[in-house]
């Protein structure tokens, strides 16, 4: 874990990070619960007096340093990626790179954080609207983006001039440990990004209670994100949820079929179906279902199948066996998933 520019953790029980293609160990990290969880937003809550007076240009420079380092170190990011959560290696390295987008855009934006004036309704008034940062976030992640759904929450939060707390999920928190060891080498101050691993339920709840947490921001299920939005009203604190989606393909009978099968797989077999996008359902005009049904066939059977670190490998591994819905992947071509003008 990584508290107040510290390393921590190193007495508590740990738990195991397995390859999900080999099912071989990684590593440990800390199981952490309720007094870590603490322990971060204190951190966090004593740094944020100073961050938050941070010149933006300063924050901005700082965020663009560890951009620098990021791009720098991007295959060493990629490799832990496929390692820890199973994705190819060039599709793991691109979303280092897509992570790193995040980082650039705000320490460009946080020097764009303007205020407004707006006309008073009477001579003697002035009306004006200065923006600030909220307080300490605390950022709950997924393991399908263990890279960018951290950048895209931490990014705005440092830009804005927050401190953040993080909680990665408990299958790819070497991701998350990577970025906060180069925010640390990019001088970002200690206390101002936190990486807390552990018990998902004693670590959201306290930070749920925390008063200090004026801010929770979460990408993952809807269930989840209920149970979020439940607990941040007895605080009041500020939301932003990125929930499970449902994402139909509908594909009419003036389409170009070559073109539709190519976005097909790449929407329904991008991570290995492990993403809140993924086409969960297909619509085929009946005129054209047995041509598609044949194309889409053929462009499936060639996708090759393999640990993510192999040579040509397009589908890597699910992230455990919780994630296997069925085997069953006939329901493509049936004829229920037609339909007629």
């Amino acid at each position: 874990m990584y508290v107040d520019g510290q390393w921590t953790g190193e007495d508590l029980s740990q738990f195991e990070v397995i390859n999900p293609a080999t099912k071989q160990v990684l590593g440990n990290v800390p199981n952490g619960g309720k007094e870590e969880a603490k322990q971060a937003v204190d951190a966090a809550h004593s740094a944020f007096e100073s961050w938050s007076k941070l010149p933006a240009q300063e924050r901005s420079r700082l965020l663009a340093e560890w951009h620098r380092l990021i791009g720098e170190n991007k295959e060493e990011i990629g490799k832990i990626m496929t390692l820890e959560q199973g994705k190819p290696l060039q599709e793991a390295i691109g979303e280092v790179g897509y992570a790193n987008g995040f980082i650039l855009w705000y320490a460009e934006e946080a020097k764009r954080i303007y205020g407004e004036t707006i006309p008073a309704s009477h001579t003697h008034k002035r009306i004006f609207v200065q923006k600030q940062p909220v307080g300490v976030v605390a950022a709950i992640t997924p393991w399908n983006f263990p890279a960018a759904m951290i950048t895209r929450k931490v990014g705005p939060a440092l830009a804005a001039g927050c401190t953040v707390v993080v909680k990665p999920a408990e299958e790819t928190p070497l991701t998350a440990l990577k970025l906060a060891e180069l925010a640390d080498e990019a001088g970002i101050p200690p206390g101002v990004v936190n990486i807390i691993t552990g018990n998902p339920q004693a670590i959201g709840e306290t930070w749920l209670q925390d008063n200090r947490i004026r801010k929770i921001t979460f990408t993952g299920s809807t269930e989840v994100g209920k149970q979020l939005m439940k607990g941040a009203a007895y605080t009041v604190k500020k939301v932003s949820l990125e929930l499970g989606g449902h994402a139909p393909f509908i594909i009419m009978e003036d389409a170009d079929l070559d073109k539709a099968v190519e976005q097909l797989i790449g929407s329904k077999f991008r991570n290995s179906g492990q993403t809140c996008i993924c086409t969960n359902r297909v619509y085929v005009q009946a005129s054209i279902l047995e041509t598609f049904s044949e194309k889409f066939k053929a462009a499936v059977s060639q996708l090759q199948t393999g640990g993510g670190l192999e040579e040509g490998v397009d589908l890597g591994p699910l992230i455990n066996e919780g994630a296997r819905f069925h085997d069953d992947t006939s329901h493509f071509f049936r004829r229920d998933f037609c339909f007629q003008k």
